[in-house]
């Protein structure tokens, strides 16, 4: 087998395998020989590019995201993103107060300093309504994420009112592009990270994976306590039922498969089929479904926050509670439409970092690091995130049940049956299948979200 059969061979390994061997040859080279002068060249261009992208993917997503929204709203859609509101707060204030019980820091290649230190709630509100009125043209020039935000917020609301279709079409192709790179970027990722990873070891020694481990640990716990303590909280809040029932349903047959598969794309069809079975309204989780793997934050809630707390932590910045709850809160909102793409949510936390007041060169370097831990980290986020969004829309939808005196399903006290596990016949599952793929002509012929999520699935796949 000669190198050329290997190289092709290597192109077509699964993304995660690529980025386990760039992680264990960066560290190997790194213990064995500290000189090398290509290798941390492409850790430094790996940064460089994502520093590049980043401000220009905010600012193009969170436009295409309210240029093709769906206004026709009803009240069960409007409780869903209510309950996502919600729990993303959540999610991000779990975050916080982990993080003063158990702080978290990293070793970077490099020694930084922080820049601006929020030092008061005060100045934390100043700082945000002054950055936000900036120039966006020097915003998009240096990384200026509040402003980036707030101009893309205003010129997406005003394309959505008076924008031809046409110029609708060109923001939507536009943003496509920018994905379409950004996918270029993560497949070049595990070439980053063993640079990286060479630079890091080199410098530090292999002590580093020490704090990789602390950072897999910390974001699986929040996402195990939101998963299992907050969601059913606030199912249970809102129905008066027993939750537990319904997320282990969820979670049975939607968080395991997302688990997996590693995109929420992918297991929209999952989550539809998981819908019907559970008796809901197929004019709400034929469009909630699809726009929950876009919007739905949980997961990336969590990992926005750890990783900018912890690059917080690393250039020692002391920020109060109050400020970095309501500073990751904002960044998470910008990372809106992010979990469409794979480890979409790493290309928000610059965001995060930059309202905390650490350095660009910081936050690219965890940026880097988030790309190693997302090997586990990517995992549980797509299950968290994806079974929230039928543990959500069903939450809704029996509300409306309650409400209308119906009874509910029997796994939550009522005496509606039905029955998850039960197996159809190959005619129903023919009508069903007929079903589902008028549910997606129905949605696409509604919004274009659909169309972006299914490009994104598709990349997936070849990935």
């Amino acid at each position: 087998m000669n190198v050329k059969e290997i190289i092709s061979i290597f192109h077509h390994v699964n993304l995660v395998i690529k980025i386990i061997i760039g992680l264990i040859i960066g560290a190997v080279l790194g213990v064995f020989f500290k000189d090398l002068p290509i290798i941390p060249l492409i850790g430094d261009m790996f940064v460089d590019v994502l520093k590049s992208v980043a401000p220009i993917l905010v600012f193009t997503l969170v436009i295409s995201s309210l240029t093709q929204g769906n206004s026709k709203l009803d009240k069960r859609f409007t409780l869903i993103l209510v309950l996502y509101f919600i729990s993303t707060f959540l999610s991000s204030l779990l975050t916080v107060i982990v993080d003063y019980i158990y702080p978290i820091s990293v070793k970077l290649a490099e020694e930084y300093k922080a820049e601006n230190v929020p030092t008061s709630m005060q100045e934390v509100i100043k700082n945000l309504f002054l950055n936000m009125v900036g120039n966006p043209v020097g915003a998009l020039r240096d990384a200026e994420y509040i402003c980036i935000l707030f101009w893309a917020i205003l010129i997406g609301i005003g394309a959505k009112t008076i924008a031809s279709d046409t110029t609708k079409k060109l923001i939507e192709d536009i943003s496509n592009i920018v994905l379409e790179i950004i996918n270029w970027i993560i497949v070049a990722s595990p070439y980053g990270i063993l640079g990286l990873v060479y630079t890091s070891v080199s410098t530090n020694g292999i002590s580093i994976f020490t704090d990789y481990g602390k950072l897999i640990i910390v974001l699986v716990l929040c996402m195990l306590i939101t998963g299992l303590i907050i969601n059913p909280i606030i199912v249970a809040i809102v129905l008066r039922r027993n939750p537990y029932p319904l997320i282990f349903i969820c979670l049975k047959e939607s968080g395991i498969t997302a688990f997996f598969t590693r995109s929420s794309a992918a297991n929209i069809p999952i989550n539809l089929k998981l819908s019907e079975k559970l008796g809901l309204d197929k004019e709400i989780y034929s469009v909630s479904i699809p726009f929950g793997a876009t919007v739905n934050m949980q997961g990336a809630a969590i990992t926005i926050a750890v990783m900018a707390l912890a690059a917080a932590n690393t250039v020692k910045i002391e920020v109060s509670f109050i400020s970095a709850t309501v500073l990751l809160f904002v960044a998470t909102l910008g990372a809106c439409g992010s979990s469409g793409v794979a480890n979409g949510c790493l290309f928000m936390i610059p965001m995060a970092c930059s309202l905390l007041g650490c350095s660009d060169e910081v936050s690219m370097q965890i940026v880097g690091i988030g790309f190693i831990v997302a090997v586990v980290q990517d995992a549980f986020c797509t299950a968290l995130n994806s079974s929230s969004d039928v543990v959500f829309t069903a939450t809704a939808e029996y509300l409306k049940w309650k409400k209308e005196g119906k009874s509910l399903p029997t796994f939550l006290g009522g005496k509606t049956v039905v029955d998850i596990s039960k197996k159809k016949s190959k005619k129903s599952k023919d009508n069903n299948e007929n079903e589902n793929e008028n549910i997606v002509i129905k949605i696409e012929s509604n919004t274009d979200l659909l169309k972006k999520v299914s490009n994104i699935e598709e990349k997936d796949e070849l990935w």
